[in-house]
């Protein structure tokens, strides 16, 4: 495995602890990577691990592979590179029956979702063959559940949760969202349904996205800890605002800001992928983005982004149905920007044609006709970093990644929207109103989005770089779980010196 380190070659077994949710978007994701900066703060060879991942938002590893884009926040916050051990298995849902199944950051099949049941053992010997070498390589691993423990239609052969924690006898925190409400059933329901050796497992519970006078909220602890006889091992607060890689779910709700004045929309169709890529957008201090849902009119603006799908004749008939169309070309006939990433950017051609059937049905379906280019799905997916330089301005660099498996090819190609170590990528229209690519990460470096910003119509006073205001963020999310995690309990199970407690 290259981790990017140099290797401990010594046999040992790492520490570990497994963070599991009550629910889905308990905040697994976010405790999993502010433990990985604590331990990485104090010299502590740390890696992320999540067995089973279903989301579309994913990552290119210094490996070649794919991984859910959360671990790769993970990892950054641990201070390696993202590799496929972090994430051997992922599933990216291409209906609500069928996903495909990526091991090893390799796209193997696709199945339905008994097919996939049965196909659980061979997947859980890639997740034993991950944690083996993590185990080997790092002084510590932390591990990342799915959903919950105690969905009890998916307790066979479960690999994501307590599945995988029996098997390597790994200790496991609950942690539930109080923000929602209801968190006392959710960690006294959770425990109850968990067996006799799985309860005895869990060491203990996190409260997420507290708000308001703790005092008030005491009582409610300590008889929780009555109850069940496991200590509450913190009360985390609710931070806002924080720039961090979503694992799937779209943002709650807008970022509020003073100076936001130039328009910034996205469609959040059903099978929308890597929408991390608008993130920059998202948080950019002069910059109004939503994304618009189905049903809701797409309102005046100044730009609009189509963002990745895995579904994107599914997505396109979405679109249609849902009335985009006529709002884009009019947003065209009055002098606006388009730009279409990695699935956006075959929406935006004349036809999408999928003969072998890879995302839904086998057959062509027009796109939205607005470039004169063709895409053909073809079974081997392009995974690959990249870097290079937009074709706007003077030419700023980028830095992403691209993840398709599309080839296209037509007129408009010949204007490209990117070069890429020389080569020409994607295309610009004849008007130069419309930008289609296939690099994720199109946003994420300072120069290259106020390019494109001032492309759009915008020009921008303050220089935001990504880059920093994430690491910043998880600077601050680290600070805040420190401060208020019970570290003398955690250091049983977490190589936590003595001497920083």
């Amino acid at each position: 495995m290259n981790t990017g380190q140099e290797p401990n070659t010594r046999e040992r077994t790492a520490a570990s602890l497994m963070v599991q949710g009550c629910t889905s978007d308990a905040g697994k994701t976010t405790l999993v990577a502010a433990l990985c900066r604590i331990l990485h703060r104090r010299g502590v060879r740390v890696a992320p691990f999540k067995p089973q991942n279903m989301a579309l938002n994913s990552a290119v590893t210094i490996d070649g592979g794919e991984i859910g884009r959360a671990q790769a926040l993970q990892a950054l916050a641990a201070g390696v590179p993202a590799h496929t051990d972090f994430n051997p298995v992922l599933l990216k849902p291409a209906t609500d029956t069928r996903a495909q199944v990526i091991i090893h950051g390799k796209a193997l099949t696709d199945l339905d979702a008994c097919a996939y049941h049965e196909y659980k053992p061979r997947a859980m010997k890639a997740v034993l063959e991950s944690w083996q070498r993590l185990i080997a390589a790092y002084e510590c691993v932390i591990v990342e559940g799915a959903g919950s423990p105690a969905e009890i239609n998916l307790r066979d052969r479960d690999i994501a949760n307590m599945g995988f924690a029996e098997a390597v006898d790994c200790p496991v925190v609950l942690i539930a969202d109080i923000d929602r409400g209801g968190i006392f059933a959710h960690f006294v329901g959770t425990l109850d349904l968990l067996s006799a050796s799985e309860q005895a497992r869990v060491v203990g519970f996190v409260v997420n996205r507290f708000r308001g006078d703790i005092a008030l909220l005491e009582p409610g602890l300590r008889w929780l800890e009555e109850r069940t006889g496991k200590p509450v091992l913190g009360v985390l607060p609710y931070l806002h605002g924080l720039y961090l890689d979503a694992e799937d779910a779209l943002p709650r709700g807008k970022e509020a800001k003073i100076d936001a004045k130039f328009k910034v929309i996205a469609p959040a169709y059903p099978r929308i992928s890597n929408h991390n890529d608008l993130d920059p957008l998202r948080f950019h201090p002069e910059v109004d983005f939503c994304f618009i849902g189905p049903h809701d009119t797409p309102p005046p603006c100044d730009l609009v982004v189509l963002p990745g799908s895995k579904a994107v004749q599914a997505d396109l008939a979405w679109l249609r149905a849902m009335g985009w169309e006529e709002p884009l070309r009019r947003h065209l006939r009055y002098g606006g920007k388009v730009i279409g990433v990695c699935g956006g950017l075959q929406m935006l051609g004349r036809q999408v044609h999928d003969p072998l059937g890879i995302e839904g049905p086998a057959g062509s379906a027009p796109g939205l006709g607005l470039l004169d280019f063709e895409t053909t799905l073809a079974e081997e997916k392009t995974l690959e970093n990249v870097s290079g330089t937009l074709a706007l301005g003077e030419a700023p660099r980028i830095a992403g990644y691209r993840i398709h498996m599309g080839v296209t090819s037509g007129p408009d190609m010949v204007r490209p929207a990117i070069s890429l170590a020389g080569e020409p990528e994607g295309a610009l229209s004849a008007d130069g109103q419309i930008m289609a690519t296939y690099c994720h990460g199109l946003f994420d470096t300072p120069e290259a989005l106020s390019t494109l910003l001032g492309w759009a119509g915008h020009k921008t006073s303050v220089r935001f770089d990504p880059d920093e205001r994430r690491e910043r963020d998880l600077e601050r999310l680290a600070d805040a779980v420190e401060e208020s995690l019970d570290l003398e309990r955690l250091a049983q199970w977490l190589p936590l010196k003595a001497a920083d407690i």
